[in-house]
């Protein structure tokens, strides 16, 4: 059967109406030049289906009604993504790494938990600014610097380790700029994706991103694990740890420097005019389209209610089951596995089923997995529990990015993407849960019991929802 595709005149003016496959399939109707085009606008919609007609127009505009070619041959795509997972790793490396350094330099597993904490205030001070600023400066050229900044801040750690006079202000301080530069870089990042791939293609990219979270956190542990032990004390061990893990952003940076195309579309410079102006824009944009409003007020909830469910899975093995280490450290490795699987099933879910219905399915599951959870008789129930809602996650992550992603114009990318991250860090509260984790990490360490929990894969978790 013979492929339709969209009339080559009708794409222009599908494009300038992104919000709604609605709209702009009634806009192609309007222009359509012939009956025969009308006839071929409507062929083409009952084809594509679940997936928005943006993204199918989008793809066939790029190359000329052709395929697109694959992710796998897509170079600049394949330097990103690669630089991505090698940066991706090194940070599970140095984040479980950090407490070790603190309680040796401190032996205090607060003081590791404020660190911990430290590294997410600047997502709840800058995300704004830094949505807005993204939106004007050169995206790469931010993302450069951000990696380069975050090489040389952490990269700080062994050096004055190595000559004796690393202190923890100096923690502190690096864990800020690494916050910092974090924040930019992952707005410029995502910002950036659609000039990377194809509009069609983002579901897949994006699952690619959520496979690297997914694997980095299951075997993270285990790498930094043995590259602390490969220290002669855990202090050194440590900062062998952030030496890793700052040669990972210098190789993020260098693949940046090969990609060839540019991370925005041309605008003109605009002088004078406030950041504020900027961000009220953005906001107003979110708010104006009820879509995107909605996603981004579902996720904040969602977050909000499943952000500290790990602590509470924790609390509860141990009181219902009377668990151990091995048999928490198997929850959590399962649900680690289901995270896997949710990421490689994702693309597939995306093309397939419209965005609402995976939306309402994926907080179904998720909300029928928590009773379980909560009612569970044995610990077999509980991970299923526990896996269900790991594998809804990057189901949920890549459905609402890769939707938002192609109804956004690019010149509000940043404030709008700004927006969601701001939104998902007000209702998880991440800085208490970190500063918790890591004290309790260092505490595990100070009493001998680490190297058991790490093994085990009681430190791994599979990757929150997101937008």
């Amino acid at each position: 059967m013979k492929r339709e595709t969209l009339p080559g005149n009708l794409c222009g003016h599908v494009r300038d109406y992104p919000l709604s496959d609605r709209a702009a399939f009634s806009t192609a109707e309007t222009h359509a030049s012939s009956t025969d085009d009308m006839s071929r606008a409507q062929r083409f919609a009952g084809q594509i289906g679940t997936l928005s007609l943006m993204e199918h127009v989008a793809a066939q505009e790029g190359t000329g009604g052709r395929p697109p070619r694959t992710l796998w041959r897509n170079g600049d795509f394949l330097l990103l993504w690669s630089g991505q997972a090698v940066s991706t790793l090194g940070n599970t490396v140095s984040t479980l790494a950090l407490p070790l350094l603190v309680l040796a330099l401190t032996h205090s597993p607060a003081q590791a938990g404020f660190i911990a904490a430290a590294q997410a205030i600047p997502y709840l001070v800058l995300a704004l600014p830094a949505g807005a600023l993204i939106d004007q400066w050169d995206r790469k050229a931010v993302m450069i610097r951000c990696d380069v900044a975050r090489f040389l801040a952490l990269g700080s750690v062994p050096i004055a380790a190595a000559i004796g006079h690393l202190t923890v202000t100096q923690l502190y301080l690096v864990a800020l700029v690494a916050g910092t530069a974090r924040v930019f870089f992952n707005i410029a990042q995502t910002a950036a994706l659609t000039h990377v791939v194809p509009a069609a293609q983002l579901p897949r990219a994006n699952a690619l991103d959520q496979t690297v979270s997914s694997t980095a956190a299951l075997i993270g542990p285990g790498v930094a694990g043995a590259i602390v032990a490969l220290g002669r004390t855990v202090a050194a061990g440590a900062s062998l740890a952030f030496l890793v893990d700052s040669l990972s952003y210098l190789a993020s940076a260098l693949s940046l420097v090969f990609i060839r195309i540019p991370f925005q579309r041309p605008r003109p410079a605009v002088t004078g005019r406030p950041l504020r102006a900027d961000i009220a824009e953005g906001l107003r944009f979110l708010w104006a389209h009820r879509r995107i409003r909605a996603l981004a007020l579902v996720s904040m909830v969602a977050v909000l209610v499943y952000g500290s469910l790990e602590l509470a899975l924790i609390v509860l093995a141990q009181k219902a089951f009377h668990a151990d280490a091995r048999l928490i450290g198997l929850i959590f490795s399962v649900g680690g596995g289901g995270a896997l699987l949710g990421s490689l099933l994702a693309p597939w879910i995306r093309t397939r089923v419209a965005v609402g219905r995976i939306i309402v399915g994926v907080l179904t599951i998720m909300a029928a997995a928590t009773a379980l959870l909560a009612l569970a008789p044995s610990p077999a129930l509980a991970m299923v529990g526990w896996a269900s809602i790991a594998l809804t996650g990057p189901i949920y992550s890549v459905t609402v990015l890769s939707y938002r992603l192609g109804q956004v114009s690019d010149a509000l990318q940043g404030r709008v993407t700004s927006v969601f991250r701001l939104l998902n860090m007000a209702g998880q509260p991440r800085v208490c849960e970190k500063s918790w984790k890591h004290g309790r990490l260092a505490q595990h360490w100070e009493r001998g019991r680490f190297a058991q929990h790490w093994e085990r894969g009681r430190f791994a978790r599979p990757p929150c929802l997101s937008g």
